[in-house]
């Protein structure tokens, strides 16, 4: 799945004529091609500022809710003798299982979630963002994926190109984040809503985000050798994490499948230079697609930005749709970025207005489960707790 190019639109790099001989359809050899004439963008992109400039907002936001929440814990850890500050809900975007579960939750039983609400309401806003502006959250906000373009920058600096491995061995590779993907769907499907509210009432369940925290500041040396192998691999391959082992990514991917905007390539326009193909990270062939329906393609708009002819690569709404809009139906960088920001901050916003943002949890209990964070386990299936 993580390779396939969903029911795109492949056009051949040689067009097509007829064999005088034989009448059959032949491809007319790239010598005899005539050739196009370049039409000059006049307007400059500044679609990589933009996004990049998102990107690192977005990087020291969670900086700082990192940051905000360490405190937190540590007046727990030192029995008050820390000055107390108010847990960040915002630390729960990075508890996306506990977003899956709670989005079960509320759709079986139409009930907010009293505890990691905001794991939720996140997940929502990724897949809504997903949905209307392809993977967007993967190259415009996500920490993760920003970290990871820095590491396959650094590397082409360093040693003057990424690697970009075979496709016998990229294609299964790719795969992986889908079986993630549908390990935890599956493991989180089969949990009835009476198990996910006694999962997240568990210690475990109440602290999950301190034991993630304390995963990072007491990690061993398995977890330092995966982390260094992890980065490694971000240096040498693009966005090695994300292309081969994100699952949050590969949940994301499938759900803009569905959406309306595409990378639209106009052949008339197009003079086959082929510097989309190069740019693209997810090493999309840009230059031989009419339309982008890819999985892989996270809408950060580079084919676009290096594209020299004018108006021959767009994000763009369907043609069908397009015909009847102005620009023919062309998506200005700020108006995607906009997008973005507006679903990301309504959603919270909503969230936080309507008082479904924080958890439930009292002071005392808080002051009773982090100190112990690490004694706490992982309630097993076989736990009657979480059976029906």
């Amino acid at each position: 799945m993580g390779t396939q190019i969903c029911n795109e639109t492949i056009l051949q790099n040689s067009p097509v004529v007829q064999d005088a001989t034989s009448g059959q359809p032949r491809a007319q050899s790239l010598s005899s091609r005539p050739r196009k004439k370049l039409i000059r963008r006049t307007d400059r992109d500044y679609s990589q500022y933009l996004r990049r400039g998102c990107q690192f907002t977005f990087l020291l936001m969670n900086i700082w809710l990192g940051s905000q929440f360490y405190l937190w814990v540590r007046h727990f850890e030192t029995g008050g003798r820390l000055a107390y500050v108010s847990r960040p809900s915002g630390v729960e975007g990075w508890l996306p299982i506990a977003g899956m579960m709670n989005l079960k939750y509320l759709l079986t039983t139409g009930h907010v979630p009293v505890l990691h609400p905001a794991a939720m309401f996140l997940l929502v806003a990724f897949l809504a963002i997903a949905f209307l502006f392809r993977k967007a959250f993967c190259s415009w906000l996500c920490p993760v994926g920003t970290l990871s373009e820095c590491l396959w920058r650094f590397g082409e600096q360093l040693f003057g190109r990424n690697v970009r491995l075979p496709a016998w061995l990229d294609i299964p590779l790719r795969g992986l984040k889908y079986l993630l993907l549908g390990f935890f769907v599956w493991a989180v499907s089969s949990m009835s809503a009476g198990a996910i509210g006694a999962f997240m009432h568990s210690p475990y369940g109440i602290i999950a985000d301190v034991k993630m925290l304390n995963f990072f500041r007491f990690i061993g040396e398995t977890g330092l050798i995966v982390v260094g192998v992890l980065v490694m691999g971000s240096v040498l391959v693009q966005n090695f994490w994300c292309r081969y082992l994100c699952p949050y990514g590969a949940l994301l991917g499938i759900t803009s499948i569905f959406g309306p905007l595409r990378i639209r390539r106009s052949e008339e326009a197009c003079i086959d230079c082929a510097k989309c193909a190069r740019a693209c990270p997810s090493t999309l062939p840009v230059d031989k697609l009419i339309t982008i329906k890819s999985a892989e393609c996270t809408g950060c708009l580079e084919c676009v930005a290096v594209c020299p002819a004018e108006g021959a690569l767009q994000m763009g709404l369907p043609r069908i749709i397009a015909a009847r809009t102005p620009k023919n139906g062309q998506l200005p960088a700020w108006a995607f970025g906009a997008g973005v920001g507006v679903l990301f901050f309504g959603i919270v916003g909503f969230a936080k207005t309507a008082g479904y943002w924080n958890s439930e949890v009292p002071r005392a209990v808080y002051n009773q489960l982090v100190p112990h964070a690490n004694e706490a386990s992982h309630p097993m299936p076989e736990d009657p707790a979480l059976r029906e």
